[in-house]
């Protein structure tokens, strides 16, 4: 227990709230034999309140007594153990320990309260102690004060922040502490007008505290307090009503029977109930006013949270006295708030109200005005608000129907299309709840009914009635996996939906539309797969989960009864919807989630030959590409070495291929056949088999087949003749894509001989050489084509083909040539890097709408992406890549991130390589300016500002860590300086070279060298400079100056670009979980010195010193104590005074060149002070944005943009907490005065700012001698950014 040191035994104190005990009272009256009924006396005479257990027989010996020792408790053996640690360390039960404390006040008050007082001031992180002589004297906004100054940790944490297992429960046992202080304490000792007095006067002042931990810890305390104050107000409550009821019960006797002493017993009882009554409604007054009115508005999210999530328990516990729109305003403005968690707190904080339907008549008035404000939360930025916000309106929803109109329904309904799963699961929640969970009266004698006539028939066609209303057809999955936690009873009736669409409607019923049943199809194939496949839709989930076994369970038992309803309904359904492509390629991917050992346990053998008989005429009489290639993946699926059935469906689907391959090569060679003109219908049978035979080699390996052969025929006609169908070449090459492929698979899973290596070889240079012809077809999608199949068959030849020790494929390597490459980068340049107009006008005008134009994009980035990633696996040249990085400004929102991303990916491969890429993609866009607008062009011309634009984001993409880019930086320089004095000017060399205004473009890289490497490139530059280029000043030569002032007065901004970052970190109060740094980084003095020296050695001009400005009064709040510099780290450098001690006389040289030094240095220090200001005025109160976890801060939070009309119909007077009267209660007699006064707490003229833990109070210059004052500005440095711009605002100067 916390006890003040020294603390006489004799010690009372004498303050004016003082109330003495007599001896009627429970702490006087020990045996309880003089009780009498009186004030918070409710148990029976003789036996002993909660408070009062476990009083030993000594309880009224002194604190040196035998259970005491230097005034603390033994508590569980441990000696001198505090409050403090007890709680911290979560071990004990906290109800012994409480009770240890009660034990102590009755034999104590003051040190048992000295002790409660030190506990709160210690879980606040302050290691001050409150001694026994400042609560005897000190009034409590004086003790604050003392704490406040003493509060000197070294960092913001405290204990309710701080992280680490020994702080993971302390909030509980902490609140947990408070309860049941009040629980044990709420029969005599809350009422003596004393204990709590004290401590809510306390919280209350600390809660208005500047210091982030005292305001933070105090207002969890009183908040908790509060909180269970209530649970004492409502169990007094329920008291009087019962006294009530025993009262009248008695008094209704007859009045031989009536009992009067009992009578006036229970009115006895009843008056001090009512008395403990309005005492607890008077703390609650002081807490409520003093506390939650101005801290749930504070300006630190964790403390408003507390507050909205307290003020939702007190309604929900205690609703007759809480629960009116005096106290639900709170929580209705709180909605608005800035922080995702505080409105979080506020909607779980309603749910818990409108859970109840019993209080929903309370909460007409509230609904109404916040339930605009409800709905747009769905569409919060924080996802969990979102959740919550659905989850409420679903509450709301169940509550009353009438209250939300259809257009509110419909702002949620939408969001089961979310890509966030847990905002779609709770969408497809309220959709349920709001269209499918209401069963009409009827249903009730049919619920055993199985198929269309079950009572889930017509929730089915309302899911695809709401399904094809929303308009987002493609997204049939999302909305199965939305409902599928809530509604997977109506999800799973496969069997409902498979009747729905074989059988006939009843007498009466509408049948479904060729859409509803397109519909119906999609959305049962994505129920069966959800069913099969146990995970979300793609953009759902973070991957696949571990399933349980029940989960697993469950998979299998679903998949076997998909199995054995679909084995026998798909062939029924295939032959029905035979003619619809859409109907038949949702049809055929079920088998793919069948149980296929069920075919042969289940004697289904005859439904496999009729579901391979309908999958062989979809192939004939199909021709769309989407439907052959469902074929062929069925028939993949099907095939399955494992089961039995895989001999029964190979030789189906042998005998297809060979029926397909005997039928192209006849058609094929009547079509090649010379000097007769092919018809158009030879060519749509050529195209319609060769369509079938590429969808099923993208899944089946036909190299039995040799379609290499065919395929090359039909290509090689086509470049000779040049008048082939454009379909024709697409499929053959894709076709021979995929025997290319197929046969390196063979080749890289088995042994394979020389000629197998040798013949793939020349197979894939031939159809290399073929890909490369076509890139120069007239048709679009044609090049298109060939373009991305020859990349693809670039980056697998390539030489990563040989990685995991696949030596042997050596031979298959294949390296672009020159010409190639050359080709592949025309054809980008003119198919990607065009104007959407452009590329409609080239698509034969079929783009016509914006979904078009989305689809053109996509595809172009396609394109784009697959030439990216021949660069970036070194397939290409790496400098072919500075076309593409040219474009990365007028093209950034289209491709920017695949631009981006290749810079990256190449700069990790070669840091100097791609440096080299990035300048020379500069230059060219510099000749084709100049080739445009000839040498004289104007330096302010957009074209010119766009290429410095372009190079200062190519600087960007280096980062911050120059050492890594040092050798690519410097590279790029050089590279740059030779191109600018590549040509020199025709007219001598009194010109400018012709590309000198590249210098300009080159400077934007400036600054990303290091102060050694801008000394070398300025002497690299020098090498191409004559010493007339020197001496110019004239317009033209302006970019070499300005080259030239970048590598000479930036050389020192590195070391100054360290130390201003130090100092504005260090200026901030650090981050709760971060521990500061305890000193910071110093450039030595020797190496300051000599780098300034050897910068300027050679400048042609001097900066001069500025005149010296005359040190302002310092006026702003000084936020924290500035370190103090050594003399060459402060304004002494830039403003040198005179020296108080006489040298010896220097030789005159020595002087000079002394003094010269001095000079540059006192500029270059004039330039880092100009450019700090400049930072800071343009920064302006940013500043302190970064600062955001201050612990000197506004406590309150702007009143600016806040939202307008939220009083309206409310009440904005704060309400006294009045509980709600029993039957016949008396008049209310007016609440007593606060037991404190909030504007008395911090008294303004002794306010002190603080930052962090350390205090400086500034002086007033009439205080000091002036050698005192200059000491004090003395302490001003360039490092302390934040106090400087303080003083240039509060002073209102604008110093540049």
């Amino acid at each position: 227990m916390i006890a003040a040191p020294e603390i006489p035994t004799d010690f009372t104190l004498l303050q004016e709230s003082e109330t003495h005990f007599s001896s009627d009272t429970d702490f006087e009256d020990i045996e309880g034999k003089n009780q009498k009924q009186g004030k918070g006396k409710t148990c029976k005479k003789g036996k002993k309140g909660p408070a009062e257990k476990g009083k030993s027989g000594n309880g009224g010996g002194k604190p040196g007594g035998p259970n005491r020792m230097n005034g603390h408790h033994q508590q569980n053996g441990v000696e001198n153990m505090m409050l403090f640690e007890v709680v911290k360390m979560g071990k004990s039960a906290m109800q012994s320990v409480v009770d240890d404390w009660i034990e102590s006040y009755k034999h104590d008050r003051d040190i048992a309260l000295l002790d409660l007082i030190n506990f709160f001031i210690q879980c606040s992180g302050c290691k001050g102690v409150v001694t026994a002589e400042m609560f005897r004297h000190m009034q409590n906004s004086e003790i604050i004060r003392k704490m406040t100054e003493e509060f000197d940790e070294d960092s913001g944490d405290y204990p309710l922040t701080m992280a680490g297992p020994q702080w993971k429960k302390f909030k509980s046992s902490f609140c947990e502490f408070i309860g049941v202080l009040v629980r044990q304490c709420q029969y005599s000792i809350i009422y003596d007008e004393y204990m709590m007095d004290t401590v809510i006067s306390l919280l209350t002042g600390l809660s208005d505290s500047q210091v982030r931990a005292f305001r933070h810890t105090s207002t969890l305390a009183a908040m908790k307090l509060m909180t269970a104050l209530v649970n004492v107000a409502l169990n007094l409550s329920i008291n009087m009503d019962n006294t009530q009821r025993q009262y009248e019960a008695e008094r209704n006797k007859i009045i031989g029977k009536r009992a009067n002493d009992r009578l006036e017993l229970l009115l006895q009882k009843r008056k001090e109930l009512q008395e403990n009554q309005d005492e607890i409604e008077n703390m609650m007054n002081a807490i409520f006013k003093g506390v939650f009115v101005h801290r749930y508005r504070d300006a630190i999210a964790e403390i408003r949270a507390i507050c909205i999530e307290e003020i939702g328990i007190w309604m929900k516990m205690y609703s007759d006295a809480f629960l009116n729109d005096s106290y639900l305003k709170y929580v209705g403005w709180t909605m608005h708030d800035k922080q995702g968690e505080v409105r979080l707190k506020c909607l779980t904080a309603l749910q818990g109200l409108y859970y109840n339907k019993e209080l929903n008549s309370k909460l007409e008035l509230f609904t109404s005005r916040f339930k605009d404000r409800i709905v747009s939360m769905t569409l919060d930025k924080e996802y969990d608000v979102a959740v919550q916000a659905i989850k409420l309106l679903t509450l709301v929803l169940q509550s009353s129907e009438e209250v939300l109109t259809a257009e509110d329904c419909e702002n949620v309904y939408h969001l089961v299309y979310s890509a966030h799963r847990p905002v779609a699961v709770a969408a497809g929640e309220f959709l349920y709840k709001k269209l499918f969970s209401r069963r009409d009266p009827e249903d009730d004698g049919i619920l055993k009914r199985r198929g269309r006539q079950s009572p889930n028939a017509n929730l089915v066609k309302t899911l695809v009635f709401f399904f094809l209303e929303s308009e987002l057809h493609e997204h049939a999955a999302y909305l199965v996996d939305s409902m599928w936690d809530c509604a997977t009873d109506l999800l799973k009736d496969w069997e409902c939906m498979n009747s729905l669409l074989l059988e006939e409607p009843l007498n009466g019923e509408e049948p479904l539309t060729d859409r509803q049943e397109s519909a119906l199809i999609e959305i049962m194939l994505c129920t069966i797969r959800q069913a099969a496949e146990c995970h979300p839709p793609v953009g759902r989930g973070t991957g696949k989960r571990v399933l349980t076994a029940k989960e697993k369970k469950t998979q299998l038992d679903d998949r076997t009864k998909i199995t054995e309803l679909f084995a026998v309904a798909l062939p029924q359904l295939l032959a029905k919807y035979s003619v619809d492509a859409e109907k038949v390629t949702n049809l055929l991917q079920l088998p793919q989630y069948f149980d296929l050992e069920i075919y042969t346990t289940g004697r289904l053998e005859k439904h496999l030959d009729a579901l391979l008989r309908q999958i062989r005429d979809i192939v004939e009489k199909h021709t769309d590409i989407d439907v052959l290639e469902a074929c062929s993946k069925t028939y993949h699926a099907l095939c399955n070495e494992e089961f039995t059935i895989f001999n029964r469906v190979d030789i189906a689907r042998s005998q297809l291929i060979d029926e397909l391959a005997d039928k192209f090569n006849r058609l094929l060679e009547d079509f090649l056949q010379e000097g007769e003109e092919p018809d158009e219908d030879d060519a749509y049978q050529v195209l319609s088999t060769l369509k079938r035979i590429t969808a099923f080699h993208n899944a089946h390996d036909l190299s039995r087949w040799d379609l290499f052969g065919c395929n090359y025929k039909l290509l090689k006609t086509g470049i000779e003749n040049g008048d082939m169908p454009e379909q024709i070449v697409i499929h053959a090459l894709q076709c021979t894509h995929y025997v290319i492929l197929w046969q390196l698979a063979k080749i890289t899973e088995s042994s394979s001989t020389k000629e197998d290596l040798l013949r793939l070889k020349k197979q894939m240079r031939v159809f290399c050489q073929i890909c490369q012809h076509y890139l120069t077809n007239v048709n679009t999608a044609v090049k298109e084509q060939a373009f991305t199949i020859l990349c693809d068959v670039l980056m697998i030849f390539s030489h990563q083909i040989m990685t995991g020790g696949r030596d042997m494929l050596e031979p298959l390597v294949y390296t672009p040539d020159s010409s190639l490459q050359s080709e592949l980068l025309s054809f980008i340049l003119d198919h990607v890097f065009i104007d959407q107009d452009d590329d409609n006008n080239s698509a034969d005008g079929q783009q016509d709408d914006e979904a078009s134009k989305i689809e053109a994009l996509h595809k172009r980035r396609n394109l784009l992406a697959a030439f990216c990633k021949l660069i970036v696996y070194t397939v290409v040249e790496m400098n072919t890549a500075a076309d593409i990085f040219k474009q990365y400004m007028k093209y950034y929102n289209d491709y920017g991130d695949i631009i981006k991303e290749t810079m990256s990916k190449t700069r990790q491969i070669d840091k100097i390589q791609c440096a080299k890429t990035l300048i020379l993609s500069l230059q060219q866009l510099f000749n084709e300016m100049i080739q445009e607008n000839g040498y004289n062009f104007d330096r302010s011309s957009p074209t010119f500002s766009g290429i410095k634009e372009l190079a200062r984001r190519f600087a960007l993409t280096f980062g911050l860590d120059q050492l890594k880019t040092r050798e690519a930086i410097a590279m790029l320089h050089k590279d740059g300086i030779e191109f600018a004095f590549k040509e020199p000017n025709p007219q001598g060399e009194s010109h400018p070279p012709l590309n000198l205004a590249f210098l300009d473009i080159l400077s934007e890289f400036s600054s990303k060298l290091l102060r050694q490497d801008k000394r070398t490139v300025y002497v690299y530059l020098e090498k191409f400079m004559t010493f007339q280029m020197s001496l110019r000043r004239e317009d033209v030569w302006l970019p070499l100056m300005s080259y030239r002032n970048s590598l000479l007065a930036g050389g020192d901004d590195d070391t100054m670009s360290v130390i201003s970052g130090i100092s504005s970190r260090g200026s901030t109060v650090r981050n709760k979980k971060t521990k500061p740094a305890t000193g910071k980084r110093k450039v030595p003095e020797a190496e300051e010195s000599s780098s300034s020296d050897s910068m300027w050695m050679n400048r042609e001009q001097t900066m001069h010193t500025p005149v010296m400005m005359q040190t302002p009064q310092l006026t702003s709040t000084i936020m924290r104590e500035p370190k103090r510099l050594r003399p060459e780290e402060n304004y002494m450098g830039v403003y040198p005074m005179q020296p108080e001690h006489h040298q010896a006389p220097l030789d005159y040289k020595q002087q000079e060149e002394a003094a010269r030094q001095q000079q540059e240095r006192a500029a270059m220090n004039y330039v880092k002070l100009r450019t700090n200001l400049q930072h800071a005025i343009r920064r302006g109160t940013s500043l302190m944005e970064d600062d955001e976890e201050p612990i000197v801060e506004d406590v309150m939070m702007s009143s600016e943009g806040r939202i307008e009309d939220l009083n309206e119909g409310m009440d904005f007077d704060t309400m006294d907490i009045d509980l709600p009267p029993s039957k016949n209660r008396r008049e209310r007699t007016e609440l007593k005065p606060d037991f404190f006064d909030p504007a008395s707490i911090m008294d303004e003229s002794l306010v002190q700012n603080y930052t962090g833990n350390n205090k400086l109070q500034q002086p007033s210059r009439g205080q000091y001698s002036k050698a005192s004052w200059e000491s004090w500005t003395a302490w001003w440095n360039l490092e302390d950014g934040y106090i400087f711009l303080q003083y240039c605002c509060s002073v209102n100067l604008f110093l540049l």
